[in-house]
C-alpha cells in the first residue's frame, strides 16, 4: 500500500528550485491540497521576496486549540499578516537564507508541512491534557479519582471537511482520534469494512504495539452529546477509532504519530478507490480474454471459394 506523503509536493518543488541559486522570477501559483486545502505562493512585492499562504475550512477550529500559537512557534520571524482570501501566511527572502544547504532543505521541508503543522495542533494539545490528567491520576486510586480525571478532556471536534470531522479526546490512559467519513457507496462500505478489518488483523497478528482500531456505523460512547454529530442508521456514514496508548504517546514518537494519524482519512478514501480502479481493470481484462476465446469457438459456417489448378473456382463443401 502506498503511504502518502505529509508535505505539499508541488510547494517543497517550487521552493527547492528557488532556494537552489536560479535567478528570481515572478510567481503566482495556487495549490491545491487534500481536504480542500488551498495554497498560494507569489511574490507580490518583489522577485526576491516569496509569500507563501494558506486557506484551510476548519482554522477556527484549529485557532480555538492552538493553531497560532504552533504556527508561530515553527515559522517564527517569517510570519506576516494573512494575505486577503487567506488564513495564514509567510514571508521568505530569498536574499537572506541560511547559508548551509542542510538548513535550506529543512525550511523547505517545514514550509511544505504548513498544512500539517496547522492540523497538529489540537492533537498538541490533546497529548498535554493527556500528560496533566496522567499526573493528577497517580495521585489517587481509580476508585477515589475525580470525575474531571476519570472522565478526560473535552472532545475537541475539528470539521476539516463539510460533511466530516475529526474528533480528538485525551484520558489519562489514552488519546482516542476518531474520524467521521462518508460513504457514498454501497461498494464503498464494504471496501472500508475489509481495510478496517486488516488493520485489526495486523495488530493481533505481528504488530501489537500499533493503535486499537474500531469502525461502526453509529456514534461511538465518546461522542455522545457532541453538536453535529451524525447517526443517520443507512450505513452511510462509518465511524473509525484509533486508540493510542500511552506508549504512542512519548514526546520522542508524538511529531511522528500525529502525521501519520493525520494522513489517515486520505489514505483510506484513496485505497478504497485504488481498489476499484484495479478491480475494474482485472473485470476489464478477463472480458476481453473471454471475449477472444468466444472469437475462436465461433464455427466457421462461411462458404469460401476455392480455384483448381487450371483456374476454375468452386465453394468449398459443394
Amino acid at each position: 500500500m502506498l503511504l502518502l506523503d505529509y508535505q505539499n509536493v508541488l510547494i517543497e518543488a517550487v521552493l527547492t528550485e528557488r532556494f537552489s541559486g536560479a535567478p528570481p522570477v515572478s510567481i503566482d501559483q495556487t495549490v491545491s491540497d487534500f481536504d480542500g486545502v488551498t495554497f498560494h505562493i507569489s511574490t507580490p512585492e518583489t522577485k526576491s521576496k516569496i509569500v507563501v499562504s494558506i486557506q484551510i475550512r476548519c482554522y477556527e477550529d484549529l485557532v480555538r486549540y492552538g493553531a497560532e500559537q504552533v504556527l508561530n512557534r515553527e515559522y517564527g520571524s517569517l510570519v506576516i499578516a494573512p494575505e486577503a482570501g487567506y488564513d495564514f501566511s509567510i514571508q521568505v527572502d530569498l536574499e537572506n537564507l541560511p547559508a548551509d544547504k542542510e538548513a535550506r532543505d529543512e525550511l523547505v521541508r517545514n514550509i511544505s508541512l504548513m498544512k500539517r503543522n496547522a492540523m497538529a495542533a489540537p492533537f498538541e494539545q490533546a497529548y498535554q491534557e493527556h500528560y496533566h490528567l496522567k499526573e493528577e491520576a497517580s495521585k489517587f486510586t481509580s476508585e477515589e479519582a475525580p470525575q474531571g480525571v476519570r472522565e478526560g478532556g473535552e472532545v475537541k471536534a475539528i470539521h476539516y471537511r463539510e460533511e466530516e470531522a475529526i474528533y480528538v479526546k485525551a484520558s489519562h490512559d489514552r488519546v482516542t482520534v476518531i474520524f467521521s467519513t462518508i460513504f457514498r457507496e454501497e461498494t464503498d462500505r464494504v471496501f472500508g469494512k475489509v481495510f478496517i478489518q486488516e488493520f485489526v488483523d495486523a495488530r493481533r497478528r505481528a504488530i501489537q504495539n500499533a493503535p486499537q482500531v474500531l469502525f461502526r456505523n453509529d456514534p461511538p460512547l465518546e461522542l455522545q452529546g457532541v453538536p453535529g454529530v451524525k447517526n443517520t442508521g443507512t450505513g452511510e456514514v462509518g465511524y473509525v477509532t484509533f486508540v493510542l496508548f500511552p506508549r504512542h504517546l512519548t514526546p520522542q514518537r508524538m511529531p511522528d504519530v500525529i502525521s501519520h494519524i493525520q494522513t489517515f482519512r486520505d489514505y483510506f478514501h484513496y485505497h478504497i478507490k485504488a481498489s476499484k480502479a484495479y478491480i475494474h481493470t482485472r473485470m476489464r481484462s478477463r472480458t476481453k480474454d473471454f471475449l477472444q476465446i468466444l472469437r475462436r469457438a465461433r464455427p466457421d459456417s462461411e462458404e469460401k471459394e476455392r480455384k483448381t489448378a487450371s483456374g476454375r473456382t468452386y465453394k468449398a463443401g459443394s
